[in-house]
């Protein structure tokens, strides 16, 4: 079960990791957007600041999240973005919910499965 749960983990980070830099550097192709879909994305593209720093927090949280020792700090890094990506297919591209889904429940166990170093932080 441990090598499953490190490949799962391997696997979402490095997903999150080739996200972020995708944000910086541009290189995966783009599909066409229509719509209001496209008026989104260009919406998010006047904010300047904003998707580098959601590449770098995307970066930051899957390279910490494929470590055991700092899985725990990865999920939690990530959980904001995952919410975001989740919202986001539920109401844009409906097609992508159920591999968004996936990543918020692998997010949420790997939270769980921590939850004894977070007790510190919510006494």
């Amino acid at each position: 079960m441990k090598v499953v749960k490190f490949i799962i983990c391997l696997l979402f980070g490095l997903m999150f990791l080739n996200a972020g830099l995708d944000k910086l550097f541009h290189y995966m192709p783009m599909p066409p957007m229509e719509g209001e879909m496209a008026m989104v994305n260009q919406a998010f593209g006047t904010i300047k600041w904003l998707m580098p720093l959601v590449g770098i927090v995307e970066i930051l949280g899957g390279l910490l999240f494929i470590f055991p020792k700092t899985r725990a700090l990865g999920a939690i890094i990530i959980l904001p973005v995952m919410v975001g990506i989740v919202l986001h297919n539920a109401v844009y591209m409906p097609s992508g919910l159920a591999i968004a889904g996936v990543l918020l429940l692998v997010n949420i166990w790997i939270i769980a499965d921590n939850r004894k170093k977070y007790s510190l932080l919510v006494q």
